[in-house]
């Protein structure tokens, strides 16, 4: 599942990794077959793994965006969910966290886009306001009140 936004970043990665950037392997093989001698020659095989990487990156792109289920955001969501903003209170501290709750593609906790299937997330999904949670962190157990949800 992936938010729209999830979506739109992934599919214009796609199109920059077909375009631009096989393009650029493509050159630096050229340039490296150029040297001639291939045996020993390790700009030609640096430029061939990395051309294996890409397109290695390029099928896992197209297959996520061809098996994924876009979810809006539902502003009148009652229980936190993927694409929702969350609003927890620290338990222990009393502070406020804002989070987003995102797909793994889009996952970035210093931003506060949290993934559901982080600890954090996947204790999060299915709750609203009053719910407590806990979560295991390297820390100890955090605990969080789930203030609103948006």
């Amino acid at each position: 599942m992936l938010t729209p936004e999830a979506h739109a970043k992934l599919k214009s990665e796609l199109e920059n990794l077909k375009g631009k950037e096989r393009q650029r392997i493509a050159e630096a093989i050229r340039e490296a077959k150029a040297h001639g001698d291939l045996k020993e020659n390790a700009a030609y095989h640096e430029a061939k793994l990395n051309q294996s990487r890409l397109e290695s990156r390029i099928a896992d792109l197209e297959k996520s965006l061809q098996l994924a289920k876009i979810v809006e955001h539902d502003h009148e969501a009652e229980h936190a969910r993927l694409g929702v903003k969350v609003l927890l209170e620290d338990l222990e501290f009393g502070d406020e966290l804002h989070i987003k709750l995102v797909s793994s593609y889009e996952a970035d906790p210093a931003n506060d886009l949290i993934s559901i299937s982080s600890p954090m997330g996947a204790a999060l999904v299915g709750k609203g306001p009053g719910d407590e949670v806990e979560v295991e962190t390297p820390g100890g157990v955090q605990r969080y009140r789930v203030t609103r949800v948006d």
